[in-house]
């Protein structure tokens, strides 16, 4: 039976550390401009709260802004990143592109599921070329629940996936995998944090150590 791997994007496999302060810091100086923003770029905070959808992530960052103001910054915050991303900025964890061919090679089904909005997530695979070995990414604008979990099960169901392994850095992506059936590897890269990683079944240093893993937990 071929053995399925779900990645996350942000903090997995898409350094987004790299671009993540410049957007911000972009979309912040545009709300400076419009007189709607007057302290401190909240990078620390958005760090905090990396891998929760965008909407949520804009309540949290603009709580005494409307609605109509959290919509504008995304969308500004979207065209930075997706700018951001297709002149260079960005880049992949080490070792990405070669571990998926080895996955590929033997087999193995490829998917992504992410916390980020579709343009977004279009523009890295794009860029990256990743749908060389990737069958599909999947986005949580997917799914009305805007929850991990379900995007999985959503990805499971439309490909009759049985058995798997999750891999990501943050909770979201651990519990999907267990309300799911399925495994967790935790990558202890720049987002991730240690009482988070703690509900994965493995943790890794490095996208490396997904050749010997694979096999192991099958």
């Amino acid at each position: 039976m071929t053995q399925s791997l779900i990645f996350d994007m942000d903090g997995t496999l898409f350094q987004t550390d790299k671009i993540l302060e410049l957007s911000l810091e972009d979309t912040f100086n545009q709300l400076r401009l419009q007189n709607k923003w007057n302290d401190a770029t909240p990078i620390d905070h958005y760090r905090e709260i990396m891998g929760v959808p965008l909407p949520k992530v804009w309540a949290s960052l603009l709580p005494n802004h409307s609605e109509e103001v959290r919509e504008e910054a995304n969308t500004y915050f979207l065209y930075r990143l997706i700018n951001n991303i297709k002149t260079g900025q960005g880049a992949l964890y080490p070792h990405v592109e070669e571990v998926f061919r080895y996955l590929k090679e033997n087999q193995y089904a490829i998917y992504i599921a992410s916390n980020g909005l579709t343009e977004y997530l279009n523009a890295i695979v794009d860029y990256y070329e990743l749908d060389e070995w990737v069958t599909e990414t999947f986005s949580i604008q997917e799914i009305k629940t805007l929850d991990k979990a379900d995007l999985v099960q959503h990805i499971m169901k439309k490909y009759e996936i049985s058995q798997g392994i999750v891999v990501g850095d943050r909770l979201s992506d651990f519990r999907a995998a267990k309300e799911n059936g399925l495994k967790a590897i935790g990558c202890r890269f720049d987002f991730a944090r240690e009482e988070e990683l703690a509900e994965a079944d493995r943790v890794i240093e490095d996208l490396m150590e997904l050749q010997s893993i694979g096999e192991q937990m099958n």
